[in-house]
């Protein structure tokens, strides 16, 4: 496996899965922008073999594939966050643009490279700011850089997919399309139903299902659908004495009031269904972080612990 933006924190908790799965794991990102880092946290450097490199050298990308050859790259570099893209725009569309066209042109050249998952987010939508969940077909959008830049993203997969590898026993191609996630090390609060997901959609397209390949969303149940101030005032309760909240009145740049996926196409296709719910994250997220601050256990088992369980509470609530 390959997989870019390792030391963030959705890829970093996407490694440890992997390893769980006895993967052989490659990572390309640049060193972890927060400090400190699950990466640094959790030693998830120690699992995998982590170079510090930037997708948008092409010609070193693309040597780099050639020299490791993998079976299947998850696609996870990218500039993650909406404020950041109102300050600095242009690199915002040159790594989550650029980049994303640079690992589709350096996938072209490794022949063992059976399935690429693009993971872009919920933002990729024209956000109308309905009530119901948008939908796999629904069109791209975005109002700020960073939505409109993962909006590029997925066109720009889509057009490497139907150009370049549409031949019989071509590398399959699919993008996983997730909103915020939470859990421990998500320091800039950004574990494992999306990234449970994403493993799911490499395999049908790792067995070459032609069917599989395309957009995926990947979201909360209905029941989970809540918003920032509900969610932080239920993780102020569960983390006790000391947490509080405070509201920042000055004036912000424009963000999303709401937006909602339809994962019925992953339920139905995949037979992937978020099994973790929001009150069960919430508490594991909580319960993460005061272990850390505590340093009374080694945080890479911790994570992988935590995985484990998510494993085992898909596989007992799950036909498959």
């Amino acid at each position: 496996m390959l997989v870019t933006g390792h030391t963030g924190f959705k890829g970093g908790w996407l490694c440890l899965f992997l390893k769980s799965l006895g993967a052989e794991i490659y990572g390309v990102a640049l060193p972890p922008v927060s400090q400190p880092s699950l990466f640094e946290v959790a030693h998830v450097g120690a699992i995998l073999n982590s170079t510090l490199h930037d997708i948008r050298d092409l010609t070193w990308l693309k040597r780099h594939f050639q020299e490791t050859r993998p079976e299947v790259v998850f696609h996870l570099a990218a500039q993650p966050l909406v404020r950041t893209s109102y300050i600095n725009p242009v690199e915002t569309y040159e790594v989550n643009v650029m980049g994303t066209a640079h690992v589709l042109e350096a996938s072209r050249g490794v022949p063992e490279l059976r399935a690429v998952v693009v993971v872009t987010s919920d933002k990729c939508y024209d956000n109308r700011e309905w009530e119901w969940g948008y939908r796999e077909i629904d069109p791209m959008g975005g109002h700020d850089p960073y939505s409109s830049s993962k909006g590029c993203a997925e066109l720009v997969t889509a057009a490497y997919a139907r150009s370049f590898f549409q031949e019989a026993g071509s590398t399959s191609i699919a993008t996983a399309r997730a909103g915020n996630v939470i859990g421990g090390g998500g320091l800039g609060c950004r574990p494992a139903d999306p990234i449970r997901g994403y493993v799911k959609l490499a395999e049908f397209l790792a067995a070459d299902e032609r069917g599989f390949r395309g957009g995926w969303n990947f979201g909360p149940a209905d029941a989970d659908v809540r918003t920032v101030h509900e969610v932080v005032g239920m993780l102020v309760k569960r983390w006790g004495e000391g947490a509080g909240v405070a509201i920042d009145s000055s004036r912000h740049p424009h963000e999303a009031g709401l937006l909602k996926l339809d994962c019925s196409k992953a339920e139905r296709q995949l037979g992937w269904k978020p099994k973790l719910d929001l009150k069960k994250a919430l508490t594991w997220t909580v319960e993460w972080h005061k272990i850390w601050l505590a340093g009374s256990q080694d945080m890479q088992s911790l994570t992988a612990g935590q995985i484990q369980r998510s494993r085992e509470l898909a596989e007992a609530t799950s036909p498959d």
